[in-house]
């Protein structure tokens, strides 16, 4: 069983910068697949980043690549995501997420447990 507590989030202005943290509970953080995903309103929730276990491999959205910064502490059982240059259109609730195993994944349906979400609302 693994907690995730999020922290970070808000309002920023339109070219501005944020950084997400999601802490985990337990002491298997190390062996899990950590992503992070987001939901605006009326429109499902879509993959933004994932980092394997060990933080060697990491995967990003279109939407995020170049802009954002999957990142891991095994140390502090905590994920991050930093997002740089953000965008109107990045508004949206922001979900971490666990899966257990390797391989980063796209797919919601593949994470087993979920971290209770945090807004941002960047401003034009």
């Amino acid at each position: 069983q693994v907690q995730l507590v999020q922290s970070g989030g808000g309002l920023v202005q339109a070219g501005g910068s944020l950084r997400l943290s999601c802490a985990a509970s337990g002491r298997t953080f190390s062996s899990y697949t950590m992503g992070w995903f987001r939901q605006a309103p009326g429109k499902e929730r879509e993959f933004v980043a994932a980092i394997s276990w060990s933080g060697g491999s990491t995967a990003y959205a279109d939407s995020a690549k170049g802009r954002f910064t999957i990142s891991r502490d095994n140390a502090k059982n905590t994920v991050y995501l930093q997002m740089n240059s953000l965008k109107p259109e990045d508004t949206a609730a922001y979900y971490c997420a666990a899966r257990p195993g390797a391989g980063t994944r796209v797919v919601a349906a593949m994470y087993d447990y979920w971290g209770q979400g945090t807004q941002v609302t960047v401003s034009s």
